[in-house]
């Protein structure tokens, strides 16, 4: 019997036996070789089936491939969850698509004209009203309870007086953020309009709004928005908005649109009739071009929206998946106080209203919007950047198969017939342990790459 203490940081005995059968295997090298091209997946999606190029022509087989001669008779691929909660390596795919996203629209590339530098940006962030004093860090450097708390201290963001903090508008809010900021987007060119004088359709003849946003938790369990907010031209970043379209006329009329944005939520029950708005706390800072005298520079606002476009509710404290009954919180010893009675609210409003779906969503603490979404005209997709991947990656395969020049001549094509069928997901617990090892070495190498050419562009004063 193995000894506990001896074990590999992470594993436990039957972890540990689970990896020496994996280690052991014929197949091994193909398996780290799979698990390596996702990045060290958490939990890879299992697909059997075969695929078979052929010269549409002649009919001959070009190429074959079938996963009966895999590890496991299987082919590993990655998830693709965004959660770093649940799956570190391709939430890191996520964070970079996010980050190609948000910076395109800024600084232009991926289809979008390096122009856009010049037109008029803000980086705003809307938050949540206050539902009861909550423990906090004010410059005066005290909280209202008296005490100064450190960096970190699992008390910052939970109520004064859980008895009388507002509970139900808290997680009611959450659950229909979405709408506020669908009234901002409605109510925002009505009033860029009124400030210049001219109705709405003469509006879009001279100025178009784009946007990005992401969706991002308090401390206190409250969903904000954080949003990079563009003026183009009336056809988009190919053209230049007027001169009156200036970036201080964007910021007085977000504020003005965010005042306006209500919501009504009916009484019912025990819970009163509500007027749901956005908080007090409107930031709204313009976006300069690589720093040119602004604090906010276009790298740093793609940074910050991509850091918090893979994070959800988990970090508030709460679990990372639906929770199938109100029984099932006992799976969860751990959970904060604060964050459970936000998912008891759910339980309890959730009769009330029941086209709201609150219990669906208790696990998101009331919140059922999309995380990152975008206007049409901002920038490219995270569709498109998936499919240039995995174009660039089939066009690897092929040129490696030697058929990549067989698709360029004219006179000669292919055939692709494909059969693929879904046979499971994840890993056995041995097989989670080297997974997670090799996401490590990844990043480590992701890490040591990217210094380096730090590195070189400093000593070469570009950086």
């Amino acid at each position: 019997m193995v000894a506990t203490a001896t074990l590999p940081a992470g594993l436990d005995p039957v972890a540990w036996q689970d990896f020496l059968r994996v280690a052991g295997q014929p197949g091994f090298d193909r398996w780290n070789d799979q698990v390596r091209r996702t990045g060290g997946c958490s939990d890879p999606i299992h697909l059997v089936g075969s695929t078979t190029t052929l010269d549409r022509t002649t009919g001959q087989v070009l190429y074959s491939y079938a996963t009966t001669g895999e590890p496991g008779g299987r082919l590993r691929l990655a998830c693709g969850n965004r959660r770093a909660s649940r799956c570190p390596a391709c939430a890191w795919t996520y964070a970079g698509d996010t980050y190609q996203l948000i910076l395109s629209g800024l600084a232009g590339g991926k289809g979008v004209p390096a122009t856009v530098t010049d037109h008029p940006r803000v980086f705003a962030t809307l938050t949540a009203p206050s539902f009861g004093p909550v423990h906090n860090r004010p410059a005066a450097g005290r909280c209202r309870c008296g005490v100064a708390h450190p960096d970190g201290a699992a008390e910052l963001g939970t109520p004064l007086d859980p008895d009388t903090y507002d509970y139900a508008g808290a997680v009611l809010w959450n659950n229909h953020a979405s709408h506020l900021w669908r009234y901002v987007t409605i109510y925002l060119p009505r009033e860029l309009a009124a400030r210049v004088g001219i109705t709405q359709r003469e509006l879009r003849e001279h100025l178009r709004v784009s946007y990005g946003k992401v969706a991002e938790y308090q401390k206190r369990g409250a969903i904000h928005f954080h949003a990079v907010i563009r003026f183009d031209g009336p056809d988009g970043p190919d053209t230049t908005p007027p001169s009156w379209a200036t970036a201080g006329l964007l910021a007085d009329a977000l504020r003005a649109a965010a005042a306006r944005a209500v919501v009504h939520v009916p009484a019912a029950g025990d819970q009163p009739a509500r007027a749901l708005r956005w908080g007090t706390q409107l930031d709204v800072q313009p976006i300069g071009a690589f720093g040119h005298g602004e604090d906010l520079t276009e790298q740093a606002v793609a940074s910050y929206v991509a850091k918090y476009a893979t994070k959800a509710a988990e970090t508030t404290g709460t679990v990372d998946r639906r929770i199938g009954e109100l029984a099932e919180l006992d799976k969860w010893p751990d959970l904060p106080a604060h964050t459970r009675r936000l998912i008891q609210a759910c339980w309890d409003l959730d009769a009330l209203y029941p086209d709201r779906r609150l219990w669906a969503w208790a696990h998101m603490l009331g919140f059922r919007g999309h995380f990152s979404t975008k206007a049409r005209r901002y920038s490219t997709t995270l569709g498109a950047l998936r499919q240039a991947r995995a174009d660039y990656r089939a066009d690897q395969e092929r040129r490696d198969l030697g058929l990549l020049d067989l698709d360029a001549d004219p006179d000669a094509s292919t055939l692709v017939i494909a059969h693929w069928t879904y046979a499971g997901h994840g890993h056995t617990p041995g097989e989670s342990w080297l997974a997670a090892q090799i996401h490590r070495d990844i990043t480590q190498n992701r890490d040591t790459a990217r210094q380096a050419r730090h590195e070189i562009t400093e000593d070469e004063g570009e950086w």
